[in-house]
């Protein structure tokens, strides 16, 4: 700190608080101090303005640099990559359909309340709500379940991936040849998953889609395998993928998959593999004769493979879309433009608003549970996971807040009743989304994949074209 002495003709610089050395007599201290200039230049670094960044108010810039800043800032808007394409997942958007004066459930009276029950058990009627049991296992994670290391959220999520790839082992998925989208990917682990279950299995590609940064990617662990990891960073609204490269060049059948794919995700996700993607593959089937001839080889070759022993897991003829296995979760989070059932809502009756209804009441079917679940699975909530622990689902209904908790029910619905109604709910919107899989020539199902104690959101969608041998429908 720079100080003038009383009474003393210079400057004093003072080293914490007792040493002070005369800069008149900088040698004899011994320490090299700053010059005039640099004590003159600090103080106008102090006097500069710093300002919040436009582009990220989370960091600051000096206003005098930041044109400068803004040409490198980190949070800058980059140049979109050829599969951007605006809303093209997103559905048609008809303002006309939503009411201006939605008000929170909480707010609606007995009888208007009443009458969204009548019309949801009306709709729901020949519905099976009882779904088989496909809990099932795959021995690719026999020795990471047995791990005696493993904590309670780790063991969950791997019982959960366990499932999903025994489901997708079942419909024959699992193989060389194809291409693995897993959509909301986080860090990657169902595709691991599938990857180490495929051994050394060719052309195996894996396109990983996540709209947010993500740490401890397990993608890194597969470099040095035959199998080709790709991470997407972008909004599944906004995906094109016959403009991914890979795909656009190889004609690799595509397998969308998905651990606890979030409300509205799920719709966009369907869209983007049953029209975005599936749809522009048949444009290009219609193509000359010397292409189709040369595209013909890839067929030859699936077909020779089947004749040695590998029809279980070649597709008889290739697809653009080999199958769909996504685990669903968060209904309460869907929203009417990006909603794949909306034909099947309109031809019951229903509306934008009844959907907002149920989706906002689809929350009731896992907040009743929380509690009983957590209990069961001596799950602490005082217990923190470990920083590298999978933590990326929301299978408890937490995830977001809803204005529909038990304490705002009216009093006329006990706990057990509203929970049955938040899973007619859920049923609902899934049917639509059955009934748009079938309409695109898919023969879907749901199931339940694990059991409620490891996640309270346990139902699986599959779909596979229906040309191909398909699950048994349970719904």
């Amino acid at each position: 700190m720079w100080k003038r002495r009383n009474g003393s003709a210079g400057w004093w610089w003072q080293q914490g608080k007792g040493s002070v050395v005369n800069t008149l007599e900088p040698r004899r201290s011994g320490i090299a101090l700053p010059s005039r200039e640099s004590e003159i230049s600090l103080l106008e670094e102090n006097a500069r303005k710093r300002i919040l960044c436009p582009l990220d108010p989370k960091h600051t810039v000096y206003e005098d640099q930041l044109a400068k800043h803004l040409k490198k800032c980190n949070s800058r808007e980059k140049p979109k990559p050829d599969f951007f394409i605006q809303d093209i997942n997103a559905g048609l958007k008809d303002e006309t359909e939503i009411s201006e004066q939605l008000v929170p459930i909480s707010s609606l009276s007995e009888e208007q309340l009443e009458n969204l029950i009548k019309k949801l058990r009306k709709a729901s009627e020949g519905l099976n709500s009882t779904l088989k049991d496909q809990i099932m296992s795959h021995p690719a994670l026999h020795d990471a379940l047995h791990d005696p290391k493993n904590g309670d959220s780790a063991t969950k999520h791997l019982k959960q991936q366990a499932s999903i790839l025994g489901n997708i082992e079942k419909l024959k998925l699992l193989g060389p040849r194809r291409c693995f989208v897993e959509f909301g990917a986080g860090k990657g682990k169902l595709s691991h998953w599938v990857d180490i279950a495929l051994k050394d299995a060719e052309e195996v590609h894996f396109i990983l889609v996540e709209k947010v940064t993500t740490r401890f990617k397990v993608d890194g662990k597969h470099r040095k395998k035959n199998s080709v990891f790709e991470r997407l960073q972008i909004d599944i609204q906004h995906l094109c993928l016959n403009k991914i490269p890979l795909l656009s060049k190889e004609k690799l059948p595509v397998v969308g998959i998905g651990k606890h794919l979030c409300g509205v995700a799920t719709d966009l996700a369907l869209r983007c593999l049953v029209e975005t993607y599936a749809a522009s593959c048949e444009e290009r089937n219609e193509e000359p004769l010397a292409k189709r001839i040369k595209n013909d080889k890839t067929e030859k070759e699936i077909n020779t493979l089947a004749k040695e022993g590998n029809e279980k897991n070649v597709p008889e003829k290739w697809t653009p879309v080999a199958g769909i296995v996504i685990a669903l979760c968060c209904h309460h989070r869907c929203d009417w433009r990006h909603y794949v059932g909306k034909e099947y809502f309109r031809a019951l009756g229903l509306g934008a608003v009844e959907f907002h209804y149920f989706q906002r009441m689809s929350s009731w079917a896992t907040c009743g549970m929380r509690k009983t679940a957590l209990e069961a699975s001596n799950i602490s909530t005082k217990t923190k996971d470990k920083p590298n622990d999978d933590s990326e689902e929301h299978d408890d209904g937490r995830h977001g807040t809803t204005d529909d908790g038990a304490e705002s029910l009216p009093g006329f619905l006990t706990i057990e009743e509203k929970k049955k109604i938040g899973h007619l709910c859920k049923l609902l919107i899934d049917q639509g989304r059955i009934k748009y899989l079938q309409q695109k020539g898919f023969s879907p199902a749901l199931q339940y994949y694990t059991d409620p104690l490891v996640s309270l959101e346990n139902v699986l969608l599959t779909a596979l074209p229906s040309r191909s041998s398909t699950p048994e429908t349970t719904a």
